[in-house]
């Protein structure tokens, strides 16, 4: 990821007719840090430099939310599952793996791999017993390169609101929005 240098952020926002005080607006930073900013004054933050650029993306209407990938129908097991109940259900489904959710938040889990490591006779064991760590959880807000991020290091990315589930996203819906 390239970061934009002070004279991409003030051709960006003129591009936009943007003033500096309604990018500082959007952006919940202030006029004159803007303008330090484009003069090349100050070096941001990263977290204040990806609110500026998120700004100017919401202004372009580029941002992909998590709620734009996002697949609100969450195929899932309980800890008190069985395992065999989770094995039948993955292969119904073609997944290689589910999350683990206890009243809609997520717990864990439970992949096939899971299951194999566990050994034999595990089917009436209660999921709980080998499921794995949950998938990381993001607010609907997320931007597609945030999810993006966890995406490279877990194979799902759940989508919470107040701590209730609301979707799940995985590589194949960032594909499928690609393209």
């Amino acid at each position: 990821m390239e970061l934009p240098t002070p004279q991409d952020l003030r051709e960006r926002r003129t591009g936009l007719d943007l003033t500096q005080s309604e990018l500082a607006d959007a952006a919940d930073v202030s006029q004159p840090l803007i303008a330090r900013i484009e003069g090349g004054d100050v070096d941001p933050r990263l977290s204040t430099l990806r609110r500026i650029v998120n700004a100017l993306q919401e202004a372009e209407g580029e941002v992909v939310r998590a709620t734009d990938l996002m697949n609100e129908t969450v195929i899932s097991v309980a800890p008190d599952d069985a395992v065999s109940a989770a094995v039948e259900l993955m292969e119904a489904e073609a997944y290689s793996q589910l999350p683990v959710l206890q009243n809609g938040v997520p717990v864990g889990s439970i992949s096939q791999g899971d299951v194999v490591h566990a050994g034999e006779n595990v089917g009436d064991h209660p999921v709980s017993e080998v499921m794995s760590e949950s998938f990381p959880t993001v607010a609907p807000s997320a931007t597609v390169d945030e999810v993006r991020n966890l995406l490279d290091h877990y194979k799902a990315v759940m989508v919470t609101d107040g701590g209730e589930t609301v979707g799940i996203i995985t590589e194949a819906d960032i594909a499928a929005q690609l393209s």
